[in-house]
């Protein structure tokens, strides 16, 4: 039996951005500017920085699926209101929003989600469907290099290793900390998302190229993959070999491994 795509019309509001991003566009803005100066409770102002840039960059990830699939048939995705880029209208948003964003609190790791729903019988290509996937991380290496733009530039702070101390030599090093911190989380999503296992993104990049029987096992163990990788983190020397990888991205980024754990310390302005 031949599947005939019934194709629906596009929304005429399907690719305004939501007044849910906007509002976390906002904060990201205003907690920046405070934490440069130094405004308030800097610790707290740094945890908004954060969280509500890690929340943008997981819309922007979706957005990235979510917009490849339209352009590669599946208009479905704008029916669902994918593409106006709220957190809100994600498949999981426990999986989606809340966990990644209690392991980034808790462990200082960008855990990816499952979000958006993608119709594949709308996707004659495999390179198409490999490409959706791709589409997410991909944008999460997009969103590293824009955070590390001002230390591959030249324009981030000095960190000076006196012998007994690291002092960092700048008039607004919490700002600072926390774009480094930014960015690192961004190299670990992008580490992550390209792992090929069942359930991540790499996973389903590789997917579409499986022979048919190879592909049922494979999506036997996809809704475990994201679990087994999370404890596996916690648990194994994988964290080891993991950090490594994403260290060496952030020297390549020219962001200094101080200035993250300083990031991530104030945005747990609690402790």
């Amino acid at each position: 039996m031949t599947y005939e795509p019934v194709y629906t019309r596009t929304p005429r509001n399907a690719f305004i951005p939501s007044p849910v991003f906007v509002g976390i566009v906002a904060v990201f803005a205003v907690s920046g500017f405070l934490a440069w100066r130094q405004f308030g409770n800097v610790g707290f102002d740094v945890f908004l920085f954060i969280i509500s840039g890690w929340l943008i960059s997981l819309c922007l990830h979706e957005y990235a699926h979510a917009i490849a699939a339209f352009f590669s048939g599946d208009l479905t995705v704008a029916d669902r209101g994918y593409l106006r880029l709220n957190p809100l209208k994600y498949t999981h948003p426990l999986l989606s929003i809340v966990l990644p964003i209690v392991v980034v609190i808790l462990g200082g790791i960008g855990l990816p989600g499952g979000a958006v729903w993608v119709d594949h019988r709308y996707i004659n290509s495999k390179i198409k469907d490999s490409l959706i996937s791709a589409a997410g991380p991909l944008t999460n290496v997009l969103l590293a290099l824009v955070a590390a733009a001002p230390f591959l530039l030249g324009l981030g702070p000095d960190v000076i290793d006196t012998g007994a101390r690291l002092i960092i030599m700048t008039d607004h090093p919490e700002f600072w900390s926390a774009l480094s911190a930014l960015a690192f989380l961004q190299v670990t999503a992008s580490v992550l998302n390209f792992l090929p296992i069942p359930g991540l993104d790499g996973g389903s990049i590789l997917r579409p190229w499986l022979s048919a029987e190879y592909r049922r096992a494979w999506d036997l163990f996809a809704p475990f993959g994201f679990l087994l990788l999370f404890v596996a983190l916690w648990q194994t020397s994988l964290s080891r070999y993991f950090y490594s990888v994403v260290l060496w991205g952030c020297d390549l980024l020219n962001v200094d491994p101080t200035l993250i754990s300083k990031g991530l310390d104030l945005m747990r302005f609690w402790s």
